[in-house]
């Protein structure tokens, strides 16, 4: 079992706080398994077994609670008086009306709550309303590159556990699969899963070729900035005629069920948020590979969501830069704090170089700024600009 510190730091700092601790990402990406290894540190620090309530919505043997009723009942007959009980709900979303026994839940005195969810939706409308004020989210990604070694018996030759970290996928079960072909059928089961039940379903979409092309279309465009309308055109232009609306409708459903990723732009100069022309990156570069296979690879654009997603695990707000006519790749904040991102598979060419440090040299102001790259060379500085080799930065 690989252990998910930076999650399970977080738990455990929010332990008997009055919040309800609700965990999102996508499905597989080790929800469970942080519930699980959550409850063997309670187990180890004077929780008693009987006090520990999880029910994993997923399997079949409670199928009878997915009523909210049946559900609130089932746990107050098996609460410990007199002691805390830790009540854990795994896909909470499965439950009819869940928001209602969350809410009942949560009032109790003697209950610590962790729910679990493998969309956005099921944090929107009322649950949302009931729970203003009264919930901490806790966004969990798959493995990181540094999380990926851990669970490897050597860490010598880091470009080669790059590469399989990549190919065969971040999601923490495929490190038990060393077939390829094993690899592949997990990730068309995940693939499918999110396509289907969390995509189609939700939105009632009845052509789900077109939704596939919107899929194809935005893995193959990871870190490129894009539209609405120029993706519209990109696809009417090859045959599949679609609305405006629908692809707005098709990117926030995908963006929901946490399969891609949705990053806006910020003027430096300006100081001000842009409404246009977002990135959007990959919760995981191993369905890029699964559904595009490694013909359209682009290892810069590929190293720059590896990065993103990196930010995102370290608490950052993540932002696409803009410095009058150049971009920056990443504006990320912090505690008000802002650090400034360019991200290259490669500076070895001088005309290389240059082009990627001149945005990060059109900022005036002080703040950090740091350009990434493949090149495996000991930090250097250019006039403040800290170029860092990323396979280090990420580990």
């Amino acid at each position: 079992m690989i252990e998910r510190n930076l999650y399970l730091k977080k738990l455990i700092s929010f332990k008997d706080k009055k919040l309800i601790k609700v965990i999102t990402g996508i499905r597989r990406c080790g929800k469970s398994t942080l519930l699980k290894i959550f409850q063997d540190y309670l187990l180890l620090n004077n929780v008693e077994d009987a006090q520990i309530i999880s029910i994993n919505f997923e399997n079949p043997d409670f199928e009878d609670l997915k009523d909210y009723k049946n559900l609130y009942n089932h746990i107050e007959k098996k609460l410990v008086k007199n002691k805390k009980n830790y009540v854990f709900l795994d896909e909470i979303q499965s439950v009819r009306e869940y928001q209602k026994a969350v809410d009942g839940l949560y009032i109790k005195e003697n209950i610590d709550l962790y729910i679990t969810g493998s969309n956005a939706y099921f944090l929107s409308g009322e649950l949302a309303t009931l729970l203003s004020g009264r919930y901490v989210e806790i966004e969990m990604l798959p493995l990181s590159f540094s999380e990926y070694l851990s669970a490897l018996p050597e860490k010598t030759d880091l470009p080669e556990k790059y590469r399989n970290y990549l190919v065969k996928s971040s999601f923490p079960c495929t490190l038990e699969l060393q077939d390829e072909t094993q690899i592949r059928t997990y990730l068309d089961g995940i693939y499918n899963t999110v396509i289907l039940k969390d995509v189609v379903a939700r939105k009632n979409i009845s052509d789900v070729h077109i939704l596939e092309s919107v899929v194809r279309y935005m893995f193959d465009n990871i870190a490129n900035i894009t539209s609405v309308k120029k993706i519209s055109d990109a696809l009417t232009s090859a045959g599949r005629k679609i609305s405006n609306h629908t692809v707005e409708n098709y990117l926030s459903a995908l963006t929901d069920s946490f399969i891609l990723y949705k990053s806006g732009r910020y003027d430096v100069k300006g100081k001000q948020y842009l409404q246009t022309n977002e990135k959007y990156y990959l919760v995981d570069i191993g369905l890029r590979y699964f559904l595009l296979g490694s013909k359209k690879a682009d290892m810069g654009r590929i190293l720059e969501n590896v990065v993103y997603l990196e930010l995102l695990r370290r608490g950052y707000e993540v932002y696409v830069g803009k410095v009058g006519t150049l971009e920056v790749d990443f504006v990320a904040v912090k505690n008000g704090d802002v650090e400034y991102y360019q991200v290259a598979q490669s500076v070895q060419q001088l005309e290389t170089l240059e082009r990627e440090l001149k945005p990060l040299d059109s900022i005036k102001d002080h703040n950090p700024k740091y350009l990434l790259t493949l090149d495996v060379e000991p930090p250097i500085s250019h006039k403040g600009i800290k170029q860092i080799y990323v396979l280090d930065w990420l580990i």
